[in-house]
C-alpha cells in the first residue's frame, strides 16, 4: 500500500474561472471530485498501486463546473475520468480494471480461478447494491438497508485467509467501500443505527480498511457527507 508521493494537501478543485491544465501534453490525469464515491474508486486504486507521481489529480468543482471540461476532456461531463496516452475514459469500474492493468504496482485482482469468479460476481452485483441502498432512504431506511448490508456480511465469510472479500485487498472492496462508508455514516448520524451490529465481519472489514492510507487518504468528511444526504435524499 505504497503512500509515497502523497501530497500532504489537496489540490483545490478547478472551477468555471479556472483554466484548464495543458492537455493532452503526455500527463496522465485522473479528474475526480472529492464528494464523488465512483471517482473515490480510482483516486483509491491509484493511491494503493503507489501511482501518485505517475497519475496527477485534478479535482473539478461539480457544482460550478468549469466548461473546457466538458468541451475538450470529457464530454458526458461527469468523473472520474482519466486521461491517459492521448484519450480520455470513464466508468468508474472499468477504469479501475484499467489502472490496475495498464500501469505498474500491486496487483488488485487474483489470480485464483475461485476468487476470480466470485469476485467478478461481486463487481456485477455492486450496482444493485448501491441502488438498493439509495433506494432505502425513501422508505424505513434501516429496515429495507439490512438486507444489503447482510448480503455483504455473508460475502465476507466466503474466504478465511483475510478480512476482505476475496481474502486479500483487491478492486472489489475499491468498488463497495466509497458507498459503504457514506451510509455507515450518515446511518448512525441521522438513523442512530450502528451497521456493523452483529455483523462481525463488516465490522472487522471497515476496521481493516481503516488501516489502509490509500483508502483512508480519500474518505469523506462525516459531517459534510451528512449534510449533503440531508439535501439530496432526505
Amino acid at each position: 500500500m505504497a503512500t509515497i508521493g502523497v501530497p500532504k494537501v489537496l489540490p483545490p478543485p478547478l472551477t468555471s474561472t479556472s483554466e484548464p491544465p495543458p492537455l493532452f501534453d503526455g500527463t496522465t490525469r485522473l479528474y475526480v471530485n472529492y464528494s464523488c464515491p465512483y471517482a473515490q474508486r480510482v483516486w483509491i486504486t491509484r493511491n494503493y498501486k503507489g501511482l501518485q507521481d505517475k497519475i496527477h489529480l485534478v479535482p473539478i468543482d461539480l457544482q460550478n463546473r468549469p466548461a473546457w471540461y466538458k468541451e475538450k476532456v470529457y464530454p458526458e461531463n461527469k468523473v472520474p475520468a482519466l486521461e491517459h496516452n492521448g484519450k480520455v475514459l470513464g466508468e468508474s469500474l472499468d477504469l479501475i480494471k484499467y489502472v490496475d492493468a495498464n500501469f505498474e504496482g500491486t496487483p488488485l485482482f487474483p489470480n485464483d480461478p475461485a476468487k476470480k469468479e466470485f469476485g467478478e460476481q461481486l463487481l456485477s452485483h455492486v450496482d444493485t447494491f448501491i441502488k438498493e441502498l439509495y433506494l432505502s432512504l425513501k422508505g424505513d431506511t434501516v429496515q429495507q438497508a439490512s438486507p444489503t448490508f447482510e448480503f455483504l456480511e455473508n460475502a465476507l465469510g466466503k474466504f478465511d485467509d483475510g478480512p476482505f472479500l476475496l481474502g486479500q485487498f483487491s478492486l472489489v472492496d475499491v468498488a463497495y467501500i466509497p458507498f459503504v462508508e457514506r451510509f455507515h455514516i450518515v446511518l448512525a448520524e441521522i438513523f442512530k443505527h450502528d451497521i456493523t451490529e452483529g455483523r462481525p465481519k463488516l465490522a472487522t472489514w471497515i476496521e481493516e480498511l481503516n488501516k489502509i492510507d490509500a483508502y483512508t487518504q480519500t474518505r469523506v468528511d462525516p459531517q459534510e457527507t451528512v449534510q449533503l444526504f440531508k439535501n439530496r435524499f432526505l
